[in-house]
């Protein structure tokens, strides 16, 4: 292999103090395509022979490149400048716009051609480039120390009193960059890269000297620092492994805590604990939130499933004496233990009423004005749920007094103290306390469950609610936030979402797609009113603030649409073709699940007969704009001779209505499409071999064929917008 092919790894360390774990696993998701699209642009990316990748513990971010080339391969291009016109003057000299083209590309300005381009029109200016390759070595410095810098970050901070002001994560205290046995002399600031590497905090001597790229992490794993987190993920496992059999317990699965915990230490060794089985009398989801979110435990189910009181915690380090720190991690939990029995103790001496009450000190969204309130907020739903429940198969009784009490938990001592069990926690004291109350303790159960549900799914693609008294209140609580904010003027803007708006859309059309026709429990909501009316949604919550706040038609119809854009996204996300989703939504989406089925079905109607439906779209929004009147009735007495292309495509029309009418009746998009594939060739020979001009300048004449169009076109326009079909649309003939 010449020297100018030679290929080697490159290893480049960013040491810095830890990073916190959320931030790293971002960062070293990102890292490689970062990476990828620099080494690209500079020439030094070999597709078929470099990996990139990313490593990293809380301490260091490194990026990995396996076969970098020792050079830039050289660069021959023909650049494409502006038209000849403009890059010569009527006397043949080069104006600015040819100097300056010839400047930007490093050659001469005689040089430049005078040639055709594919697609363009007339002769244009070509510069020819000839770029020789550099050295990796040369290239490198610059690319890794801008690299650095290119790597996102949540927060950043800057350090020190130098001038250098580039801001990193954290404070960074070591560079290291080989490019397989040879330092790559990268600068960053006041640091300068070497091969000096940092081991475990205690269990190594310190600094750990790398002889080459390729020896990177055998070296460190040497100095107790696994710095490969899919490595150190599977040692956390085999850790949780031993310590189940240890325990004869069984980690609740985290996939979550797991993923966390792997990026908080760079030597994972698994130690045990055990709490006061007195605690269990706690519900179980305060126990696991406090030794999830507080302290990093894995919670332990015993052998029959039940909660265990023990737990298992990633030491960052080998533990000398293990009965010591257990102690310690019991310690602390049992403190966090202690507060969590309290609160729900004393939660359970409160009243809900008197809880919902206070509620109305308590602001929502200060915008609202005399609606600002959570109390106002409760107000709502209630309103909503009533509402609704004349609309949806509902036990109204449970979906009611589960809007009353559904936000009372929020001001609860354990709520207080972990916000994310809001609504788990509702559901157990409504439990608790209705079933104490002779008039309601027959629906405690039901009314607790739609109190917990309300608020699921929590997130995209998390569970949904079971019941469909717990999704109705769901869909009122959300819907009046959307309508509440958008009628405020607090809708989301690019990126930014910061009442969760997108999130709420998202639910509401989640919890209608599942219970709808097509859903994955199509039983429970079939025949009960599902899905709910996104236009009857927003009108019912836009009452509910009159003569407190005006909620104008653009700001419903601007929500309206807002819902168009996420439902496009989670179809699509579903893995329906974007143009079958389009033109299903531009038919119509206010029964989202009936526009998912549409956009389902679409996917059997190729391109050719898309295009031909789409040129009668066309045609008729034409006429429209020309003020031209459809009656839609046709009269086979104005076609032209017997057998042309007009009474063919009428006879062809004629022979699939009754079928055509059954699949309307019942809804069957597919067989619909079918139709409409097997009246294409019809269709088409109409427009390009029948020799039929549409806009005949006789009135009776074109009038005729336009509502032929129509005919044909209005059964399949109530279901799919074709306008939107790919291709060029066919236009007035």
């Amino acid at each position: 292999m010449s020297a100018s092919r030679e290929t080697r790894d490159l290893v480049f360390e960013i040491g810095c103090e830890e990073i916190p774990a959320r931030m790293l696993q971002r960062a070293l998701a990102e890292l490689p395509g970062l990476a990828k699209a620099r080494l690209d642009e500079a020439r030094l990316l070999v597709p078929a022979a470099t990996d990139v990748r990313a490593l990293g513990t809380p301490r260091r971010v490194t990026l990995v490149v396996r076969g970098l080339p020792a050079r830039q391969p050289d660069l021959h291009e023909r650049v494409v400048g502006p038209p000849v016109g403009a890059a010569f003057g009527k006397d043949g000299e080069p104006t600015k716009a040819a100097l300056g083209f010839a400047q930007k590309n490093g050659v001469d300005a005689a040089s430049l051609e005078k040639a055709e381009v594919p697609g363009k029109k007339g002769l244009y200016v070509v510069a020819t480039r000839h770029v020789p390759g550099r050295a990796a070595f040369e290239v490198l410095p610059e690319l890794l120390s801008g690299l650095v810098m290119a790597i996102p970050w949540p927060k950043a901070m800057r350090w020190g009193w130098s001038d250098f002001n580039a801001a990193f994560v954290r404070p960074l205290h070591w560079l290291v960059a080989l490019w397989g046995d040879e330092v790559v002399p990268v600068r960053w600031g006041a640091i300068t890269a070497g091969r000096a590497s940092r081991g475990h905090r205690f269990l190594s001597k310190g600094v750990v000297e790398i002889p080459s790229a390729e020896s990177y992490v055998d070296v460190l794993r040497a100095a107790h620092v696994i710095v490969d987190p899919d490595e150190r993920k599977r040692l956390v496992a085999a850790e949780l492994a031993r310590i189940e059999r240890e325990v004869g317990a069984t980690a609740i699965p985290d996939p979550g805590l797991l993923d966390e915990v792997t990026n908080l230490c760079e030597y994972p060794v698994g130690v045990s604990g055990g709490f006061d089985p007195g605690f269990l009398e706690v519900p179980e989801e305060v126990l696991v939130t406090a030794m999830r979110n507080h302290q990093r435990y894995f919670a332990m189910r015993d052998g029959s499933g039940k909660l265990a009181p023990a737990f298992v915690t990633m030491s960052a380090t080998v533990v000398r004496d293990t009965a010591v720190v257990r102690a310690g991690n019991e310690r602390v939990l049992a403190s966090r233990l202690s507060d969590a029995r309290f609160f729900f103790a004393e939660d359970q001496k409160k009243d809900l009423d008197e809880l919902r009450r206070r509620l109305d000190d308590v602001v929502f969204q200060a915008k609202l004005g005399a609606a600002r309130s959570t109390g106002d907020k409760v107000r709502r739903i209630e309103g909503i749920v009533q509402a609704l429940a004349e609309r949806v198969t509902v036990d109204a009784r449970v979906a009611t007094r589960a809007a009353t009490l559904c936000k009372s938990d929020l001001l609860t001592g354990v709520v207080g103290e972990f916000p994310e069990l809001q609504g788990v926690m509702g559901g157990h004291y409504v439990r608790k306390a209705l079933g104490r109350d002779p008039a309601w303790a027959d629906v405690a159960d039901a009314v607790g469950r739609a109190v917990a549900e309300h608020y699921l799914p929590r997130g995209a693609g998390a569970a949904l609610p079971e019941t469909v008294e717990g999704a109705i209140v769901g869909v009122a609580d959300r819907i009046d936030t959307l309508v509440g904010c958008f009628g405020t003027g607090l809708e989301p803007t690019g990126s930014a979402d910061p009442y969760g708006l997108r999130r709420a859309a998202n639910a509401i059309l989640a919890v209608n797609l599942d219970l709808g026709k097509g859903g994955k429990r199509e039983a429970l909501g079939a025949g009960a009113g599902w899905p709910l009316s996104l236009d009857m949604l927003i009108e019912v919550a836009a009452q509910q603030f009159a003569g407190k706040v005006e909620i104008t038609d653009t700001d419903c119809g601007e929500l309206h649409e807002f819902f168009r854009g996420r439902l496009r996204t989670l179809l699509i996300d579903e893995g329906l073709g974007a143009l079958d989703v389009d033109a299903a939504l531009g038919a119509g989406f206010d029964d989202v699940c009936d526009a998912r089925l549409r956009a389902r079905a679409l996917a059997v109607v190729p391109a050719a007969a898309r295009e031909v439906f789409k040129r009668i779209a066309n045609i008729l929004d034409d006429a429209a704009g020309k003020g031209i009147a459809i009656s839609g009735e046709v009269r086979p007495a104005l076609f032209a001779e017997a057998g042309n292309a007009e009474h063919r495509l009428w006879d062809a029309f004629a022979a699939v209505t009754e079928r055509l009418d059954a699949a309307v009746a019942r809804q069957e998009y597919r067989d619909m499409f079918a139709i409409l594939v097997e009246l294409q060739p019809t269709v088409a020979a109409f427009f390009d071999k029948g020799g039929v001009m549409v806009m005949d300048p006789r009135e009776d004449v074109r009038e005729n064929r336009l509502s032929l169009l129509q005919r044909i076109l209005a059964p399949f326009a109530a279901i799919a917008d074709f306008r939107v079909a790919a291709g060029a649309g066919g236009g007035a003939s």
